[in-house]
């Protein structure tokens, strides 16, 4: 690194025409000797560009001359070629730059001026500082300047403000290497924390004993999408979860819908919790005993740590801070988000809607780790489903607008149910299928993938557990599990035709084929 304190006396660098200040007069944050002395170390040591190649970029440094210098050591650095005096020169003759930067002797000066590159990590880093505090004056000038204008609608001057913070605050996101042993003794803490729970699981009740007994709870930091086609019961499943979660376990739980007002949310809830029909909620047409039962059943609902938030254009960074809070405030333990396709980030440019949907799916995922809380997030699949003849059972393919949602997610789910398709009490086998949900796993990061049958009582918008109530066939919950640490699993499955992981069979083998990984 650059030992600044056995710096030479430099001569003058190029003439520039860097902009020295800022708005008000004041001077723009830079070091010019550190720049000088940085280039020079890179120049002297032969593994210093290594060490700063992931700090800093041409743009990072000040002086416009000191950038193409830079470029042309980056060029060198990633073509795997020497960098010292000789072929910086070259390199910049071959770029036609060697004269704007003050030809061969300026760069011979630099090297001089340096007598070692001890330092080098920690000066870049300055300049890396430097040149963001020039990023956030930039920006602040510029929403400024445009907050003055009053054609400019200010919502969407906030979004385009908090869209382009986002981008600045992420080019500083860096995380260093962890030794292993403290992560194995939060994973040994975390082990003996979920031996110690009755239930045995490390993660999140979800209140469905099936979906547990394969998820282990859900999980901090994991995104899971759970997605379906119109009508499946999305909403439903989610909402019946959250009450699961906040009533039953009293787990704080947020639920952002961006398709459904808050008292559309709560009177789902009233039927979900009191049995009481939809339209009997919506027109008060209730009987005496319903009236009981409302009143004696609604008082479960009443402080519980549910939080709702119905914002109906929501962008991905109005979330973040939102969520933020809430975990902050509120302790929450899990976020729902409904559903991902109606979010936008607003603020930034992208070429497609997919590449929107991406950079949102990418920032859910980075939320999740951030905050430590699982985040589950609805999605819709596309209109292929629809087109299929094998039962119409969602796969991995049909999830839309983004392939990104599939790479991103630690679970993806499907919500199907055969009952809707078949216009039927029956399937091909003879099995009762009224009232059937498979729930279907169909990526999981770290567990196991298969079917899980749920109980839909459409009436009451809930789900239940398959062996709750009436059950006209068997109180097996979990049809099929294949596991992606463990592939040798093979158990019989009623509905091996259905079973998008399987192709037809109930076997989930260690062919790498079939674990959507």
């Amino acid at each position: 690194m650059a030992n600044l304190n056995n710096t030479k006396q430099n001569t003058r660098s190029p003439k520039t025409n860097s902009p020295l200040y800022a708005t008000g007069g004041r001077m723009l944050p830079h070091d010019k000797d550190i720049e000088e002395a940085v280039l020079g170390a890179l120049m002297l040591e032969k593994d210093a560009y290594s060490n700063v190649c992931d700090i800093l970029k041409p743009e990072s440094f000040y002086e416009p001359s000191n950038q193409i210098i830079y470029e042309a050591i980056q060029s060198l650095g990633a073509a795997q070629q020497p960098i010292d005096m000789l072929t910086v020169v070259e390199k910049l003759r071959q770029m036609d730059k060697i004269d704007s930067v003050g030809g061969p002797l300026f760069i011979s000066e630099l090297t001089s001026r340096v007598a070692s590159g001890a330092h080098i990590e920690y000066h870049a880093r300055i300049i890396a500082q430097k040149y963001l505090a020039r990023e956030l004056i930039r920006f602040s000038t510029e929403v400024e300047s445009k907050a003055f204008d009053e054609s400019n609608d200010v919502d969407d001057l906030m979004q385009e403000a908090e869209g382009k913070l986002f981008e600045i605050s992420q080019r500083n996101v860096k995380k260093d290497v962890t030794q292993i042993d403290p992560v194995i003794k939060q994973a040994m803490d975390q082990i003996e924390a979920a031996s110690n729970r009755k239930s045995g699981l490390s993660g999140l009740e979800s209140g469905y004993d099936d979906i547990d007994k394969v998820t282990s709870g859900w999980q901090n930091s994991d995104l899971v999408i759970i997605a379906a086609r119109p009508a499946m019961g999305k909403t439903a499943f989610v909402l019946s979860m959250a009450k699961n979660m906040a009533v039953n376990f009293n787990t704080p739980i947020a639920v952002f819908s961006l398709e459904m007002s808050n008292l559309q949310l709560v009177n789902r809830l009233i039927c979900n919790v009191c049995e009481i029909e939809g339209e009997k909620v919506k027109s008060g047409s209730l009987t005496d005993k319903e009236w009981d039962k409302l009143n004696s059943r609604i008082k479960s609902l009443y402080s519980s740590p549910l939080y709702i938030d119905d914002s109906a254009n929501l962008s991905i960074f109005e979330l973040r801070t939102k969520a933020r809070r809430l975990v902050r405030e509120h302790n929450v333990k899990m976020i729902i988000i409904d559903y991902l396709q109606l979010m936008n980030a607003s603020g930034m440019k992208f070429g497609s809607r997919e590449q929107e949907v991406s950079m949102i799916s990418r920032s859910l995922k980075q939320l999740a780790k951030e905050l430590n809380i699982p985040i589950i997030a609805l999605s819709q699949l596309n209109r292929s489903v629809e087109n299929r003849t094998d039962g119409k059972i969602p796969q991995l393919s049909d999830l839309r607008e983004s392939g990104a949602i599939e790479q991103d997610a630690d679970i993806v789910c499907f919500i199907h149910r055969p009952e809707y398709y078949l216009k039927s009490d029956k399937d091909a086998q003879g099995n009762d299928i009224r009232g059937l949900a498979q729930f279907i796993i169909a990526k999981h990061r770290s567990g196991a993938v298969g079917d899980v049958k749920l109980r839909f009582r459409n009436q009451f918008a809930r789900f239940e557990n398959w062996k709750d109530g009436d059950n006209p066939q068997s109180s097996e919950g979990i049809v099929t599990i294949g596991s992606s640490l463990n592939s040798d699993v093979n158990t019989s499955n009623p509905f091996e035709n259905s079973n998008p992981m399987s192709g037809g069979s109930a076997d989930l083998t260690s062919d790498s084929n079939d674990a959507p990984f």
